[in-house]
């Protein structure tokens, strides 16, 4: 009697399990909202033309405009090396929050543990000259003479604006390695993240930017030496294309 009962606390316990199992969901969509800093301070529409911030160069500037593109976000499966493309690019601009978030029309996925990459601007795939409506409209194309194609960033304001403000245009797109004849390098960048991401439910994932890093990280950037005009200059570009490397990081992963 006794090993009967213990018998069937155990199919009981089994039938439990798969009964709990069967009600998790099989797949589930995945989002990003992204964050914008300087370090720790947090930078958006509300505060983007009035803030000031010290670079590790030690020049204070400010901002008049922050306007990047990000494409092929991918998870891949830890497990089984699965990955999933999402379609569609992000066009941010800092001035207009409705630009911050970003959901592709195939975000649902299985549900698993995942890890993250996207592309700093545009592959040399993706990356054709007068292709995307939208970003035509938005003058965001990349000059032809240039390489064509589009912008990766735009971030323009002032520095040395505590004695003699000049202004600076950290612009980003192909690199343009020599004029004559032509030759043009893909500058774009694959931002990879390490830390697993679970997929249990509909996930919303954080990604933080944080600008200073294009001023510090691995080159610490002098304002008074390449303020303007950096489209042209092909080490410029370059720098970067280094420097966004420790632009981006995971925030917080929600579940719901």
């Amino acid at each position: 009697m006794k090993r009967l009962l213990i018998t069937l606390m155990i199919i009981a316990s089994i039938s439990y399990s798969c009964s709990d199992d069967d009600s998790r969901p099989s797949s589930a969509n995945v989002n990003f909202v992204f964050s914008h800093t300087w370090d720790d301070v947090s930078i958006d529409n509300d505060n983007l033309n009035t803030i000031n911030v010290t670079n590790e160069n030690g020049e204070l500037l400010d901002f008049t405009r922050i306007r990047y593109l990000i494409s092929r976000f991918e998870f891949t499966n830890i497990e089984d090396g699965t990955s999933f493309l999402f379609n569609g690019y992000k066009f941010t601009d800092l001035s207009q929050t409705s630009t911050y978030n970003f959901s592709a029309d195939n975000n649902t996925i299985p549900t698993g543990r995942y890890r993250l990459r996207f592309v700093w601007g545009f592959n040399e795939a993706d990356n054709i000259d007068g292709a995307y409506l939208d970003l035509n409209s938005a003058s965001w194309n990349w000059p032809a003479p240039l390489g064509g194609g589009y912008h990766f960033l735009q971030m323009d304001g002032q520095y040395n604006i505590d004695s003699t403000p000049s202004n600076y245009n950290f612009h980003n797109g192909t690199a343009r390695f020599s004029e004559n004849p032509p030759v043009y390098e893909q500058n774009f960048k694959v931002i990879d993240f390490y830390e697993i991401i679970e997929v249990n439910d509909n996930t919303s994932v954080e990604v933080i930017m944080n600008i200073s890093e294009f001023f510090k990280n691995p080159h610490r950037w002098d304002l008074n030496i390449l303020d303007t005009p950096l489209m042209p200059n092909y080490e410029a570009q370059k720098m970067m294309q280094d420097n966004v490397e420790t632009v981006f990081s995971l925030g917080e992963i929600t579940q719901n």
